[in-house]
């Protein structure tokens, strides 16, 4: 098996046989749900997130593979190239390394290293570097004495001084040239270095932690990285990479050359230059953007870990739902969905100030709910949220009838209704309307609103504009994607939005099925599918799991058995004594396929084990959603005031978003309050994430309030910690 599949699952902890399997599936065209939910047989049922860290890793390892082949065709054009030179680049296994082997060879512009050599004095470079005659004897005589042969007024060398400063620079090239001594001193820059920061302006911002910042560069946290650099593109900061109190010159020199060389004193001058002026300033480039990357990196993955489950959070099903989208001047716009989202009402009130119309907007709640049955307010966490907040609570109190409410993040719903995709949903439709049935939806269902706004949109992260835009829409289309497909999608009510967010299905082939959905009508077999146009047959194998059709009279059809399966599940129930009618009650099955043995049962069966109980799973479940077996959304019918608040207050509240620092926690009162990272739990956690997630209802303890600056400090560990 080849170095590369070895890198690979030494690097994750799979089997390289998995790896190998993973990776010809890719290759095949292979989605990553499809993989990870179809074909575990194969790859020892990884997940998606590890198929889909194998498949970052495989790209990086080819990359670095094509790289290192371009080096070795460019430095062999100029007949370079050693033994000693290709193992160490066929050994090196970053980027950087390829590149530090590649340095000396690459075309440069013209350098001083290049006008001395230009100048002939590359024999004297190697004679004071050597410091050895040719007959292998130490040099006794001055380095001046050793540059006048050189002298060439032709060339421009005058004086043996001119020869001594040329000779120099072709060495200080040399140091800064040489792999091993960049990677010795890059080692050691990153362990003894410190990030800096200083004030650029006089007057008090958002930056002014870091108007005196210092932080050992292996100790720094990424959302400080984001910060720093996004104060220094403001002009607010000004930051510099210090190395730290070490000797640069004998790091540079301790294998070139011993104190007792007889120009080691001038070689130390030299060393020292090739640090200040050629390799410092590259290796603080180096650094920054590797705490950059380190940053986006881990900001990445933060969003990708906070989203996941915003998505995934429980369904209000089947209730009907009123969008609230808050406004001060404009009025609060208002939208009743029935239980499937469908648009059944829409409205306008203004309790808010300026116009303070808290009567009429309270009469004109009491006529939607009593006449449509609202069981939910949905409101818009936006502009006046808090007051009306305030109003909703009021009005539950006076209405009574089991209305309750819940405060929704309405991140990205102005894109959604300001984009095309809104206007075609809702042509007749105002903007702020279109945001209002967007609230609602969003309680209704998370997951099926949510993938119609980009989503970076969406507002579960930190530094989203600051980090590479393309890496991030990669990483979040791929939690959306695996969201999606975990749920699964009904075929026949699905937007097109939701569509081609399933594995196979395109942009054109989304749209396609809806049209096809609208000419022809409901789709009655999953088989249909292969009559939508550009939907062929490895699209058919790519999305058929993930899409349901209940209308389907197969049963199959509504489950998450792949059709490439249905003859295994059609002889898994005959030979435990069930048909097809009896899907869905089949308490007992579990019990029949262990007394028949799970391995015999997959053999007769014609399918792997794994295969075998995903199959049992569904037909005892038919069409579950996963999002079922989460505790349910927290949802209030009062409220409370900053005021209200005091320490060792216990609450109930949502995580609404988990940064590097900790976790901001919803309890009731507008203001999100902060569970710090330390407040967490009692053990020892590398990252909030390892503790919570977005969209968690947990018990808080209130710590500390600060009205002026709208501050409120959480803990979520037991009051006997606290002691």
């Amino acid at each position: 098996m080849d170095t590369l599949i070895q890198t690979l699952a030494r690097e994750l902890h799979v089997q390289p046989q998995h790896a190998q399997a993973v990776a010809a599936l890719l290759d095949e065209g292979n989605t990553v749900p499809f993989i990870a939910r179809y074909r575990k047989e194969q790859h020892g049922a990884m997940d998606d997130q590890t198929i889909r860290l194998l498949a970052d890793r495989l790209a990086y390892l080819r990359g670095l593979e094509a790289r290192r082949q371009e080096v070795l065709a460019a430095i062999e054009s100029q007949g370079k190239l050693t033994d000693e030179l290709s193992a160490n680049l066929s050994q090196a296994q970053t980027l950087a390394e390829v590149e530090d082997l590649y340095r000396p060879y690459r075309p440069k512009r013209r350098t001083r290293a290049g006008i001395a050599r230009e100048k002939g004095l590359e024999p004297l470079a190697q004679l004071l570097l050597a410091g050895r005659d040719k007959t292998g004897k130490p040099l006794s005589i001055s380095p001046q004495e050793l540059c006048k042969p050189y002298i060439d007024l032709e060339k421009g060398v005058e004086t043996a001084e001119d020869a001594l400063q040329g000779a120099q620079d072709i060495i200080a090239e040399m140091f800064s040239d040489d792999a091993a001594i960049r990677g010795r001193l890059r080692a050691q820059v990153q362990r003894s270095g410190s990030l800096c920061s200083v004030g650029a302006v006089g007057e008090d911002t958002v930056y002014r932690l870091y108007y005196d910042f210092q932080e050992p560069l292996k100790k720094l946290q990424s959302h400080r990285v984001l910060a720093i650099n996004r104060g220094e593109r403001e002009g607010a900061l000004k930051v510099t990479v210090q190395p730290g109190s070490w000797d640069a010159p004998g790091l540079i020199l301790r294998e070139t050359a011993h104190p007792r060389h007889p120009y080691y004193s001038l070689l130390q001058e030299t060393a020292q230059d090739a640090w200040d002026r050629l390799i410092f300033p590259s290796l603080e480039r180096e650094a920054r953007a590797s705490l950059t990357d380190m940053a986006n990196e881990q900001a990445i993955r933060t969003f990708s870990l906070n989203l996941r489950p915003l998505l995934m959070q429980p369904p209000v099903k089947n209730r009907v739902t009123l969008g609230f989208d808050p406004a001060y001047r404009t009025g609060c716009k208002l939208a009743v969905v029935d239980g499937t989202g469908k648009v059944l009402e829409t409205a306008v009130i203004y309790p808010t100030k300026p116009h303070n119309k808290i009567a009429e907007g309270k009469e004109v709640l009491r006529r939607l709910c009593a006449r449509h049955g609202v069981a939910c307010i949905a409101i818009g966490n936006g502009t006046a949220s808090r007051e009306s907040e305030i109003f909703v609570s009021e009005f539950i109190k006076e209405y009574g009838g089991g209305v309750s409410y819940m405060v929704v993040s309405e991140a990205g719903a102005s894109v959604y209704s300001a984009s095309k995709l809104g206007a075609e949903e809702f042509p007749d439709f105002d903007v702020s309307l279109r945001s209002a049935v967007s609230i609602a939806r969003r309680l209704q269902d998370p997951l099926a609103e949510l993938v119609k706004i980009d989503p970076k949109a969406i507002g579960v992260g930190q530094y989203q504009h600051d980090m590479p835009q393309a890496q991030l829409s990669q990483a979040l289309d791929g939690v959306v994607e695996d969201c999606v497909n975990a749920v699964g999608v009904d075929l026949n009510t699905a937007s097109p939005s939701l569509l081609r967010r399933v594995a196979g299905v395109s942009p054109t082939v989304a749209k396609n099925v809806a049209a096809y959905r609208e000419e022809k009508g409901r789709f009655l077999t999953r088989k249909e599918l292969l009559k939508v146009p550009k939907l062929g047959p490895k699209a058919f194998e790519q999305c058929a799991g993930f899409l349901r059709v209940p209308d389907s009279e197969n049963v199959l059809d509504h489950t998450a058995v792949h059709p490439e399966s249905y003859k295994a599940a059609e002889k898994l129930l005959q030979l435990c004594g069930y048909s097809l009618g009896d899907v869905g009650a089949l308490a007992g099955l579990d019990s029949r396929v262990k007394e028949l043995g799970i391995d015999k049962a997959a053999e007769a069966c014609g399918v792997g084990v794994p295969t075998l109980r995903d199959i049992c799973a569904e037909l005892q479940k038919p069409g579950r959603d996963p999002r079922d077996q989460l505790p349910p959304p927290l949802l209030r019918t009062d409220v409370m005031d900053l005021e209200d608040l005091a320490p060792g207050m216990e609450l109930m509240g949502t995580v609404r978003n988990v940064v590097d620092f900790g976790a901001f926690v919803d309890i009731g009162v507008h203001q999100d309050g902060l569970v710090h990272v330390s407040q967490l739990t009692d053990r020892f956690i590398r990252h909030p994430s390892e503790a919570v997630a977005v969209g968690d209802v947990v018990n808080v303890t209130v710590l500390e309030v600060d009205p002026g600056r709208g501050r409120i400090s959480l803990t979520m560990k037991k009051p006997q910690a606290q002691a």
